[in-house]
């Protein structure tokens, strides 16, 4: 599973990619989780985003909850 954050490095940013660290931890699965700063434009004009697996699952604010980055993950394991 790969999971990428974009963002400039905003606090919402590290929040969302806070989360996903702690999603993944919580779901017990391996995944691979990057921040990406410089390429954001290839994605969205948007930020914070969060591409699960090459799918964009979220971006801007308000920032999704916990248990809607799990399930963005959950849906990428099917």
């Amino acid at each position: 599973m790969e999971i990428r954050v974009l963002g400039p490095g905003c606090a919402n940013c590290e929040k969302l990619a806070e989360m996903a660290k702690k999603a993944v931890k919580e779901l017990g699965i391996e995944a691979k989780i990057e921040k990406i700063t410089q390429e954001i434009m290839r994605y969205t004009m948007s930020t914070p985003g969060l591409v699960v697996n090459g799918k964009l699952k979220h971006l801007g604010k308000p920032l999704p909850s916990l248990e809607k980055v799990k399930e963005f993950i959950k849906q990428e394991m099917e």
